[in-house]
C-alpha cells in the first residue's frame, strides 16, 4: 500500500449496525469507503438509518451538514465484492466458517499490499488470515459498539502479522478519530470482553443461582461500581446472539463447560429474543428502542 493513511480506499463487508457504523466514521475521516453486503435491503436501510444518525447529529450542533454531505459522497454501497482497495474489514456474521470463506475469496481478488482486517472479538486473527495468502497481511480491528460513539479499538496482532501491517492499522485508528489500544499477542476476547465477559458470567451466575433479579444487578453495577449500564442492559443493547455466538466459539476451541453459553442466554437465541434489535431480550423494548419492562 503506497498511499498514505489519509487517502485511503476502504471496504467495509457487512452492513449491519457494526458495518455501517465503521464504514461512517472512515467516510467522516476522509477516506473513500465501499460498504459491501449480500442484501441491497440491508445497504438501503442501514443507509437511510445512517442518515437519520447524522441529521440529528447537525441537529444537535455536533456536526456541520458539509462535513456529513461530504463523508455520503464519499460513501457507496455494493452488492459485490471489490479488490480495488487498501483495507478490507470484515464485520459480518460472527460464524468463523463463513468469515473464512469471506477472506478466501476476498484475498483472492485484492492487490499485494491490500490489508485484510476483522472487527470480530470472537475469533482471533490467525483463525481467519490460514484462509488467505496474506497471512502477514491480516489483523483484528475490534471496534465497539456504537461505533460512532465509542472510541476505543482493539488492534490486535496474529503470530505472523507484520510490524509495517500493525502500525498502518495503528495509524488508521488514530487517523479516524479512535483510540488504539495493541494486543501484541492474539487471546479470544482480547481485552475489554474478556473483562466484560467476566462481569457477563457472573452476573447470569448470580441471576441463575436465584440470588438477586436481572433488574437488581443492573442496578448495581451502575451506582456501586460507576458502569454506564449493568451487565443485562449491555447484553441487550449489542444484541444477546453476540455474545452467545462468541462463547460458542470459544467452547468449540477449548471444550470446557464453563465456557460454553448460559442456560439463560441459550432460552433466549433459541426464542429469538435477541434485545433491542427484537423488541425483546432480558427486558422489552418499544419500536424505538426504549426500554419499557423486563422480559424475564
Amino acid at each position: 500500500m503506497d498511499r498514505p493513511v489519509t487517502a485511503m480506499k476502504v471496504m467495509v463487508a457487512g452492513a449491519g449496525a457494526m458495518g455501517s457504523q465503521i464504514a461512517m466514521v472512515t467516510a467522516l475521516a476522509g477516506h473513500e469507503v465501499t460498504l459491501y453486503d449480500l442484501d441491497p435491503t440491508m445497504l438501503e436501510s442501514s443507509v437511510a438509518a445512517l442518515r437519520g444518525r447524522m441529521d440529528s447529529q447537525v441537529a444537535k450542533g455536533r456536526r456541520t451538514a458539509d462535513d456529513v454531505d461530504a463523508a455520503f459522497a464519499r460513501l457507496t454501497t455494493t452488492t459485490a465484492l471489490t479488490g480495488d482497495v487498501d483495507l478490507v474489514i470484515e464485520a459480518i456474521v460472527e460464524k468463523l466458517e463463513i468469515k473464512r470463506q469471506f477472506f478466501t475469496d476476498v484475498d483472492a481478488l485484492c492487490g499485494p499490499g491490500t490489508i485484510l482486517a476483522s472487527n470480530s472479538s470472537s475469533f482471533v486473527p490467525s483463525a481467519m488470515a490460514s484462509a488467505t495468502e496474506r497471512p502477514d497481511r491480516f489483523v483484528n480491528l475490534h471496534f465497539f459498539n456504537p461505533a460512532l460513539v465509542m472510541r476505543c479499538v482493539e488492534v490486535v496482532r496474529g503470530p505472523e502479522t507484520s510490524d509495517e501491517t500493525a502500525a498502518t492499522a495503528v495509524a488508521f485508528v488514530e487517523q479516524i478519530g479512535k483510540l488504539p489500544v495493541v494486543l501484541d499477542k492474539e487471546i479470544p476476547g482480547f481485552v475489554a470482553n474478556r473483562l466484560l465477559n467476566a462481569v457477563r458470567d457472573e452476573a447470569l451466575a448470580l441471576y441463575e443461582g436465584g440470588y438477586a433479579g436481572i433488574e437488581a444487578i443492573d442496578t448495581a453495577a451502575r451506582t456501586a461500581l460507576g458502569y454506564p449500564m449493568g451487565p443485562f442492559e449491555l447484553m441487550d443493547l449489542t444484541g444477546v446472539d453476540i455474545g452467545y455466538h462468541t462463547k460458542m466459539g470459544r467452547f468449540a476451541e477449548t471444550g470446557d463447560p464453563a465456557d460454553a453459553p448460559s442456560a439463560t442466554v441459550s432460552a433466549l437465541v433459541e426464542r429469538g429474543d435477541l434485545g433491542r434489535k427484537t423488541g425483546r431480550g432480558f427486558y422489552l423494548y418499544d419500536d424505538t428502542g426504549a426500554r419499557v419492562g423486563k422480559a424475564i
